[in-house]
């Protein structure tokens, strides 16, 4: 068995490797940056004087392969935290009005029957529209089915109050343009598999401390090689097969043995693979960070509806803000958006009005946009060469780019080399 080289250390290439590793393979992984997790890890903020992550991240019960990755890897037991059943709470900032989404925990939604559980000034018919998205999307490819606009109504409170916030979340990208393939995905793996399946889970302690770090202990334990500050430059292809990485510092040879995973950025991937499928178009995310201890008995996380303010997040030591779909802030002062922002978090918890020390993170490329041209340019992870595959959450894993699309992205990368060397085999 030869050594399979992983290029990028986020959460794609650390969940192939662990992949890797578990099947019994040596594991080189390259990284460009001086540590693992990309866009998915946490960093001291010296304005804030905290530890914050660069983006943040609610999973769900129903994210499967995101805790399986966690139990092989042995994240601690806190490594994810929420309430023990599925409960969303919401705050209008128009209305004052507040609610808790309660669904319960079997399949069949009795829920929507009850008024204390659904969404204010609904009927348990609405609740039916998602139907349409399933619908559209039943037995067709990613990209194929049209958008949620043309499924499902876009109009009127329950789409005001919950599937616009819930679905411009998961798919950053207007849900009214958004790939019906993706959200019919979400819609089965969680919502639609019950209460059990969509219990918000929040890594408190950091993306670092949940997924990172213990990744790289496990790597490390298993005899895998780490070498960070290694920027791939190129690679040699010969008669269907990667022959030599290309870095910064010096080039690695690939044995006949070895194989490939890139587990690179879309825009990085091209660039070195010309003529490979990759999304055009991309959405950014915003996220505000204030330092400011929130008041006992604060909520988790909020959603927030008919504001700036999108999800709400009370961690142990500050107050975080994630604004998804947010190209049209791009150009807005740094400073302008955390005093609205905050002028918002003070009237949702009775704060003060001053502004404390505060974070504008800016993603501008945070990911692919979810829509169906870009959604049918996601590239499967075979490639032509042989002993080359790709991961990321940007390629074909059928959800849109999350934790649980990137991690799913390794292990289809793992999966994709272990029948590639089955065929061989069998070839010969």
């Amino acid at each position: 068995m030869g050594t399979t080289h992983v290029v990028g250390a986020g959460l794609a290439g650390l969940s192939a490797a662990v992949a890797l590793s578990e099947r019994g393979g040596r594991v080189v992984l390259h990284e460009a940056a001086k540590q693992a997790g990309g866009r998915c890890r946490s960093y001291y903020d010296p304005s804030l004087g905290l530890t914050i992550d660069n983006g943040n991240h609610l999973l769900l019960s129903g994210n499967t392969d995101s805790l399986d990755f966690l139990k092989v890897v042995g994240a601690p037991a806190d490594a994810l935290t929420g309430p023990d059943e599925a409960v969303f709470d919401f705050a209008d900032l128009k209305t004052g009005e507040r609610w808790a989404l309660r669904p319960n925990a079997g399949r069949l939604p009795w829920w929507v029957l009850s008024q204390a559980r659904r969404v204010p000034g609904t009927r348990a018919r609405d609740y039916l529209a998602p139907l349409g998205i399933l619908k559209a999307a039943a037995g067709k490819p990613d990209g194929a089915g049209g958008t949620i606009g043309d499924a499902m109504p876009c109009t009127g409170a329950l789409y005001e109050r919950l599937w616009h916030p819930v679905l411009l979340a998961a798919l950053n990208t207007d849900p009214r343009e958004s790939d019906v393939g993706l959200a019919a995905t979400i819609l089965r793996e969680t919502l639609g598999a019950g209460g059990r399946a969509c219990r918000p889970l929040i890594a408190v302690n950091g993306l670092s401390t949940a997924f990172v770090d213990p990744a790289i202990r496990y790597l490390e334990s298993r005899g895998s090689e780490i070498r960070f500050g290694r920027r791939l430059r190129g690679l040699e292809r010969v008669g269907g097969r990667v022959t030599r990485l290309d870095f910064s510092d010096e080039p690695v040879a690939i044995g006949p043995d070895d194989s490939v995973v890139l587990a690179l950025p879309p825009w990085v991937a091209a660039e070195l693979m010309p003529g490979i499928a990759t999304p055009q178009s991309y959405r950014s995310i915003v996220n505000a960070h204030f330092a400011l201890v929130p008041k006992p008995g604060s909520l988790l996380f909020l959603g927030v509806v008919n504001g700036l303010t999108e999800w709400l997040f009370a961690y142990p030591d500050r107050y975080s803000v994630t604004i998804s779909g947010a190209d049209r802030l791009l150009d807005v002062a740094r400073e302008d958006l955390a005093r609205q922002i905050w002028s918002e978090i003070a009237k949702l918890g009775n704060l003060a009005p001053e502004l404390p020390s505060w974070q504008i993170v800016k993603e501008k490329r945070a990911t692919f946009a979810a829509t169906p041209e870009e959604a049918a340019r996601r590239a499967r992870p075979e490639t032509d060469d042989e002993n080359l595959v790709l991961a990321g959450d940007w390629t074909a894993t059928g959800l849109p780019s999350t934790i649980e699309g990137a991690i799913r992205s390794g292990r289809n990368a793992a999966r994709a080399l272990a029948c590639g060397a089955t065929r061989t085999r069998v070839a010969a």
